[in-house]
Order: structure tokens, then C-alpha cells, then sequence
């Protein structure tokens, strides 16, 4: 959190980490020739891989723009695989198929809610080549959305989509002075950019690769007993959000009118505890709510929200799909 906060400030003391950031340009620079040179093994599977990642650390949007491009490619007829590394469950047997009794203890986060909301098989496998395989071996899938991954250059990708959120590149320097994982060059090398929220006009990014999204509410769902509400009376509630951006979360309920008598942010995967969970009604994300679906009381509810993003992203990725399909 104090990384975090120095990241997206103006703080002079991540100078202090210049020695350790040259050490991270060094080899991940040397791993990205090792890979292109031959050096390292790559592999590229029979189906085709999508990989939705960011150059940055943290959450940015990468579920909603997979489960929307999951959705839309679904619409025409295409059988999807989502792979994921499942970073923060303690699954040790892969590659692991996501099943309805799994707990987001055992398999991450994200990879639950991705379960959840999608009808197509979500994988988890640190070693995505491997993943890869098993979803085009075993389910028949004509294409593999990899959810993160972009740094993984072992695994050969048709298309490469980049989401970036509100908060920009930060202080624009490689970790661990600054977010990056790489290089904001690294933005003119990938197929789409998707802006979560709004373009930043600070990145210089070729304005035919890039696409905006919008996360639109949906419903309110009761935590405990599924209940779906289209709207919430809301006189005194608590917001609570364990995600990369907490902020972006209470912004949203705020866009919608929602007042909450106190907001209280988590960090990014964090696991929460029954002292965690406010009495009174509580508000919270999707992604919270698939780790407190046990700890939740009667007045728990969380918003669905889907990505909304420009078609230009859809056309760009048919255009690519189509070439390949020849």
C-alpha cells in the first residue's frame, strides 16, 4: 500500500530503488530476447490465444473486458477457453478445471467470478502453454482468452489487448520505483489498448488501436440468497471493495447517487474475515462478494456490473480472428 501510494504520488524517496529497478530492466529485457532469439522455449497452440493484460501492477479491468470478449465471441458460435494463472488460491494440481463447488480460497478470485458468469470453461495453470493445451485437447476450444499473462512470453499469442485504468502509468517508472512492469513503448507493440473510464491523452497510442470501455451497473445481488434487485432503498449502508482501484468502486455508486455513511478499501485480493463484514447493509463488488458469499449476512449485496466496450475492439479482433481462420 505504501508502494501504491508512492506510484500513483510524487514521492522523491522511490529514487531510493533506482539500483533495484535497473536490476528488473536488466533481466526482463534479457528475458524478452532469450525468448526471441530462441533461447527459451515458446509454443504456440492450435487454437487462437487472446491475452488480456496491462503493463502495470494491479487490477485495471482485465475481467470485464474478458468476460465481454468471451461474450461476444460466443455470439458467433465460437467455443472460448479462459485460462488463468489463479493467482492467490492454493490449488496445487494442474491444470485445474473451475467447478461451481470450488472456493475462491482454492482457485483466485477472479477465475470464481469468471466461473460464475460465463458458461465456457475457466482453467487455472501457472504454466499457461500447459493450460493452453488442455483447454484446446480436452474442450474443443477455438479460442483461449488468457486473463493476464502478457509478460508470459513463453505461450505464442494471435492478439494482445492492454487495459489501463484511470490511474494511468503512475509515476511512468518500471517496478519497483513505479507500477510498470514494462516499458509504456510496450503499448505501440500490442493490437488494442482498452482505456477502463476514459482515454489518457498524457500515452502517445495510435488512436485506430484504441478502445474505450464503460462498466455498466446491472443489478444489485443479495450476497447470501441470490436475490436480484433492480434497484436498493438505501438509507445507511457501508461500502467495502478489496480490488486494484477501490476508489473506482465507490466512484460508481456515487456516479449512481448512492451516498454511504463510510467507504472502507482492501487491498487487491485480500481475504477477508468475519470481523471484515460491516453490520447494516453492506455494498460491495462482484469480486468481493464471490469471497464473502459465507461470511455475508442477510443485508449483503453486491452490484453486477458488465463492460461495455466501443466496437472498434470487436472489429479489430474479427479482422485478426478472420486472417487466422484462413
Amino acid at each position: 500500500m505504501v508502494l501504491q501510494k508512492a506510484w500513483y504520488g510524487d514521492k522523491k524517496w522511490v529514487w531510493l530503488l533506482l539500483p533495484l529497478t535497473l536490476v528488473f530492466f536488466c533481466l526482463s529485457n534479457l528475458r524478452k530476447i532469450f525468448y526471441k532469439v530462441g533461447v527459451f522455449a515458446s509454443s504456440k497452440p492450435k487454437a487462437f490465444v487472446i491475452v488480456v493484460g496491462n503493463i502495470s501492477v494491479g487490477g485495471n479491468g482485465k475481467t470485464p473486458t474478458v468476460i465481454a470478449i468471451c461474450e461476444h465471441l460466443a455470439n458467433q458460435g465460437l467455443r472460448c477457453g479462459v485460462l488463468s494463472r489463479g493467482y492467490g488460491g492454493s490449488q496445487t494440481h494442474f491444470p485445474h478445471l473451475v467447478q461451481e463447488l470450488d472456493s475462491p480460497s482454492l482457485v483466485g478470485d477472479e477465475p470464481k467470478l469468471m466461473q460464475h458468469r460465463l458458461p465456457c470453461p475457466i482453467v487455472i495453470d501457472p504454466k499457461r502453454v500447459r493450460g493452453a493445451k488442455f483447454l484446446y485437447e480436452e474442450h474443443g476450444c477455438d479460442v483461449i482468452i488468457c486473463d493476464d499473462g502478457l509478460q508470459h512470453y513463453a505461450l505464442q499469442r494471435n492478439f494482445e489487448i492492454v487495459v489501463m485504468d484511470g490511474r494511468g502509468v503512475g509515476n511512468g517508472f518500471l517496478m519497483p520505483m513505479g507500477p510498470l512492469r514494462e516499458s509504456v513503448t510496450r503499448l505501440n507493440t500490442v493490437d488494442a489498448v482498452v482505456f477502463n473510464g476514459q482515454a489518457h491523452t498524457d500515452i502517445s497510442i495510435s488512436p485506430d488501436k484504441t478502445a474505450l470501455m464503460t462498466l455498466e451497473p446491472s443489478q444489485w445481488i443479495n450476497v447470501k440468497s441470490g436475490e436480484c434487485q433492480s434497484s436498493l432503498m438505501i438509507q445507511e449502508a457501508t461500502a467495502i471493495a478489496g480490488i486494484g482501484d477501490p476508489k473506482r468502486f465507490f466512484a460508481t455508486l456515487s456516479n449512481m447517487g448512492i451516498t454511504c455513511d463510510k467507504t472502507i478499501g482492501f487491498p487487491d485480493h485480500y481475504a477477508y474475515k468475519l470481523a471484515d463484514i460491516p453490520k447494516g447493509m453492506v455494498l460491495m463488488t462482484e469480486k468481493d462478494a464471490v469471497k464473502c458469499k459465507s461470511l455475508a449476512h442477510d443485508n449483503c449485496w453486491y452490484l453486477q456490473v458488465s463492460g461495455n466496450i466501443s466496437e472498434n475492439l470487436y472489429s479489430m479482433l474479427d479482422n485478426k480472428l478472420a486472417i487466422y481462420q484462413r
